[in-house]
């Protein structure tokens, strides 16, 4: 079973356009460049939970210039 998530992502203004190609490059992502509250919306798939969450710590909070994520799991 897959699981999804949605990410709400602030990043730092001079980042936003790097920190978007580097999460277009993500296996089972959908990125979206929004105004509001947050820059980013990140629509990420993985094959599990653990690998989600991998994902998340690893390639997308550690990214240069992301100051925030907010992520809802969906199920």
């Amino acid at each position: 079973m897959s699981a999804k998530a949605f990410v709400m992502v602030k990043v730092e203004p001079a980042a936003t356009r790097k920190v978007v190609e580097q999460l277009k490059k993500l296996s089972g992502a959908v990125v979206y460049e929004v105004l509001g509250p947050y820059d980013i919306v990140l629509d990420i798939e993985a094959d599990t939970q653990k690998d989600l969450t991998a994902v998340l710590r690893n390639s997308v909070r550690t990214q240069v210039g992301v100051t925030v994520s907010v992520t809802c799991i969906c199920f």
